[in-house]
């Protein structure tokens, strides 16, 4: 069963004002997440409050949370590695 997305602002920001090209890999990666939540290069983020996780593509990490009971996946961040942490 396929999750429900959510972008938070920060990640439909970043998304508007990329590349198409750039654009389309990071859309590929978010369906997939959809269809598996979990896969295999999933990393759990230290020092966040709630469970978040991240995957790579190239460059760029997504951040994101899965909640199980509402079936949702919502994208936190995305950007490049050296930006993607920091919390503000």
């Amino acid at each position: 069963m396929a999750l429900e997305v959510y972008l938070s602002n920060k990640a439909y920001k970043f998304l508007k004002k990329i590349d198409k090209g750039t654009y389309e890999v990071l859309l590929e990666k978010i369906k997939k997440l959809r269809e598996e939540p979990f896969p295999h290069d999933t990393k759990r983020v230290v020092g966040r409050k709630e469970k978040t996780f991240r995957i790579r593509s190239g460059e760029y990490r997504i951040l994101y949370i899965v909640n199980s009971d509402s079936n949702t996946l919502l994208i936190v961040n995305i950007d490049k590695r050296s930006k993607v942490y920091e919390q503000r």
